[in-house]
């Protein structure tokens, strides 16, 4: 089974109703909201929470030396950042993993001083995962190649964390009907929240300021979007 819908009266119920019947944690699923439910008033006009949940694959590890760009691409990028740890008196290991997709490459460091290589949100774990990925594209290994650098699986951690609070304070928007604020987020925290808001009618979401840290608005649209469909998706209006 690789993926289950499930009903409650609030999401993160169905959400652990889900996680029984797949037998997993919650850091083993992919979650999509499909309905967010509602309590209604003295027990009438209320519904049910819906979800699906599904199992996330698993990482696997990057072919031997020679055998793929991404192989060549994570023997470079580790032997940079064992480097680049020593230069900054950091003792731990390096290990090169496949990603998410074929594209990508995960260097996972192994060390006691996690709190360190992650830095406040993880701005210097993205430090050096800029730094690994400069000097490998320099070098000319595996153009098209995405590295990502994390330890104690912050990056898994983090998505979790950034997913959930994309659910409550898009719950905060629709209930209240203000446009909410999370202030100096990343690039890849903004396509986090974006990335669970987006299939949402009821809601939009906009980045907004310059440089690499952000504001996000989450803001309340009514049914609009479910009326005015994007323009180019082939659909005619009325």
């Amino acid at each position: 089974m690789e993926f289950v819908e499930t009903e409650g009266d609030s999401v993160d119920e169905a959400i652990e109703k889900a996680l029984k019947i797949l037998g997993v944690e919650r850091d083993k699923v992919e979650v999509k909201v499909l309905v967010e439910g509602r309590a209604g008033i003295l027990g009438f006009d209320g519904k049910k929470a819906c979800i699906r949940a599904s199992l996330r694959k698993p990482i696997v590890e990057v072919a031997g030396r020679g055998e793929g760009e991404s192989s060549v691409v994570g023997e470079k990028g580790r032997e940079v950042l064992r480097e680049i740890l020593r230069l900054m008196g950091v003792e731990g290991t390096v290990e090169a993993k496949a990603g998410e997709v074929p594209e990508e490459v995960l260097l996972e460091i192994r060390s006691g001083e996690g709190g360190l290589l992650i830095g406040h949100r993880g701005q210097t774990l993205e430090a050096l995962q800029y730094l690994v990925t400069r000097i490998v594209s320099e070098r000319r290994a595996g153009e098209g190649v995405h590295v990502v650098v994390d330890t104690e699986n912050y990056r898994e951690r983090r998505r979790r964390s950034l997913e959930d609070l994309a659910l409550r304070l898009g719950e905060k928007a629709k209930r209240e009907r203000k446009t909410v604020s999370v202030d100096a987020l990343s690039a890849a925290d903004r396509r986090i929240i974006h990335a669970v808001l987006q299939d949402d009618p009821w809601l939009t979401t906009k980045s907004l300021g310059t440089g690499p840290y952000r504001r996000l608005l989450i803001i309340p649209e009514g049914d609009r979007k479910m009326k005015d469909p994007p323009k180019g998706d082939g659909q005619k209006s009325p």
